[in-house]
């Protein structure tokens, strides 16, 4: 369970002046970051569906706000010997040494951005680190989705990327191979993020754009069976 803080009126004052700051600083940071489907739009989406889960679950809105802005900057990093999110925690935690964040405070931004990512597997230990896993995860669920995904597909593709598998589009048989497969992407992953969400709004909201996205794989056979 998390340890949510009390502020006072002057304490959430200075909290809303860091937020509104750093929000603009990240902003800024991504002007030009040629990666639509993990840029500035991402970024925001993520952090005001995380504040909308925040608020309906009772969390910390500050740390999961700092949180959700930063969980992503690794990407803008030109070093690519470490995960995304280890960049990320580093580069959070120099931005954050600007700011005068209790120590408590900043260790749970930083787990909050530790325990986003998928690849990792870093269980999310508060409240507020399960807020924004389940924000930044279900921003790849429904119409986002499937546009970040086709956004994706097409960013990494190489020169045997097939848009789905010739023989076998909807997985039935075939060994799943997403780098090679674009549509094998929803059996490797995004039909199976609903079951990893880790409090209830997320569930609801990720079972919700689960079904649509079943429904887009449903048109899609239709239309490859004609």
């Amino acid at each position: 369970m998390s340890k949510h803080r009390f502020s006072s009126k002057d304490e959430m004052a200075v909290e809303a002046q860091i937020v509104s700051k750093v929000y603009k600083d990240i902003q800024q940071r991504y002007v030009g970051f040629d990666d639509p489907a993990h840029g500035w739009e991402h970024i925001e989406r993520v952090y005001r569906l995380a504040l909308f889960v925040a608020e309906q679950e009772n969390a910390d809105a500050f740390i999961v706000g700092m949180a959700a802005l930063m969980h992503d900057i690794g990407h803008l990093s030109t070093d690519k010997s470490l995960h995304h999110a280890d960049l990320s925690i580093l580069m959070a935690g120099e931005l954050l040494s600007a700011y005068d964040v209790s120590a408590d405070t900043r260790e749970a931004i930083l787990h909050a951005i530790a325990a986003h990512s998928f690849s990792l597997g870093i269980e999310a230990r508060t409240l507020e680190a399960k807020v924004v896993r389940d924000a930044d995860r279900l921003d790849s669920l429904g119409a986002i989705g499937i546009l970040r995904w086709a956004i994706t597909g097409a960013v990494r593709r190489t020169g045997e990327t097939q848009t789905y598998h010739p023989d076998d589009p909807f997985a039935e048989w075939h060994t799943l191979d997403d780098r090679r497969y674009m549509l094998d992407h929803f059996f490797t992953k995004l039909l199976k993020l609903d079951s990893t969400m880790a409090i209830q709004t997320g569930r609801v909201l990720a079972q919700e754009r689960t079904a649509f996205m079943r429904a887009y794989l449903d048109e899609f056979r239709s239309e490859l069976e004609l």
